[in-house]
């Protein structure tokens, strides 16, 4: 059966995955357009692993349809999908040499001797490392055996690959330094990716598309900046970032502005946006931490909503600091680079939100759950 996504390596049409009674992926429907770099991101359980391994056909959906490259592939086995997969642990074999850890697809698909050689020592100079042919995987280091791995899913030349959380085993400096690598070579191989992680900094850096997975459903999905700044549910806001969510009731509408009394005498100043507002006035306020600004009240100027309130406690950052101010009856958590000093606790100040960067969710937090 053909599909009709001419431009999507992968598409998810109505996918569910069922454990017994317990739901794990909720009728899912997603497309990995062909050249993209796909994240699937969310905490434990939510469903996205178990979405990646029925893309891979290590696990049967339970209904829907999986296609790749407009072919549907619900009951064809893994090794006939031409996938690369990498995963946590490398799996390498310990007493195969690199050459022949990443040949070992190869020898399956009637490649050629020369043909392989030629195609394993491309791989290998891809990853950046020419020189380990003759090496086991236990004389390199954590780093080097991913690359390794990640040398064996590129060399078959796959319709798509497929990472589930492969950097996890590394220290954060090391980390870092593969996020980069794994992107400059998706990049210039151009293949459509699908990579599983927990870690937001990691989704935010590498993702064309983000795919927020919350108990087997998909919360957001788009572009990084979108899903970021423009959080759909008070789950993403908190998933991705640090946010502060109070409840509120409309009031006085200002031209492109909506007033929103938070209680307590504290109100903050929205954008509309042209969006639509609920008929009952109730909202849920969201502001992003690194979106207030921080001044000390004897400097308290500027547009938006200002509130005056005394910080609690402060996290050091390095360049920057997280406050924890109390503000109008509430608690915020705020993020501002250090320029000089840092505010210290105890210390008077005043907390500048500008209309732009509050967000509104129609209804109350405790409605969504």
């Amino acid at each position: 059966m053909s599909g009709t996504g001419a431009g999507n390596a992968v598409e998810l049409k109505n996918v569910v995955k069922k454990y017994g009674e317990f739901v794990a992926v909720k009728k899912m429907d997603l497309t990995v357009p062909e050249g993209s770099f796909v994240t699937f991101l969310g905490p434990s359980g939510c469903g996205k692993t178990t979405t990646l391994r029925m893309i891979a056909g290590l696990t049967d959906a339970s209904d829907g349809d999986i296609l790749i490259k407009g072919n549907r592939v619900n009951e064809i086995p893994i090794h006939k999908r031409n996938l690369g997969l990498v995963f946590q642990n490398y799996a390498l074999f310990p007493h195969k040499t690199i050459f022949d850890n990443v040949a070992f697809g190869l020898k399956y698909r009637k490649v050629s001797k020369a043909d392989i050689a030629g195609r394993v020592r491309k791989a290998l100079d891809l990853v950046q490392l020419p020189h380990a042919e003759d090496r086991y995987p236990s004389q390199l280091s954590g780093g080097q055996q991913q690359r390794i791995a990640l040398a064996r899913a590129i060399v078959i030349e796959p319709h798509v690959l497929l990472l589930d959380e492969p950097l996890s085993a590394l220290d954060a400096n090391l980390r870092e330094e593969m996020r980069v690598e794994l992107k400059r070579i998706q990049r210039e191989l151009g293949i459509a990716t699908v990579f599983v992680t927990h870690d937001q900094s990691e989704a935010l850096a590498m993702s064309d598309k983000l795919v927020v997975m919350n108990h087997g459903i998909v919360e957001q999905v788009g572009k990084p900046e979108d899903v970021y700044n423009d959080p759909k549910s008070t789950f993403v806001a908190n998933f991705l970032g640090h946010s502060n969510i109070h409840n509120g009731q409309l009031k006085a509408k200002n031209g492109a502005t909506v007033e929103v009394d938070l209680g307590n005498g504290t109100a903050l100043n929205a954008a509309i946006n042209g969006s639509a507002l609920p008929d009952d006035g109730r909202v849920c306020a969201i502001v992003r931490a690194e979106k207030i600004q921080l001044t000390s009240v004897e400097n308290a100027e500027g547009s938006g909503s200002s509130l005056t309130g005394q910080v609690k406690t402060v996290d050091y950052l390095g360049q920057n600091a997280r406050y924890f101010v109390q503000a109008g009856g509430f608690d915020w958590q705020v993020i501002n680079p250090i320029h000089r000093q840092p505010f210290s606790e105890g210390q008077q100040v005043a907390l500048h939100v500008a209309p732009e960067d509050c967000v509104l969710l129609p209804g109350h937090e405790e409605d969504r759950h």
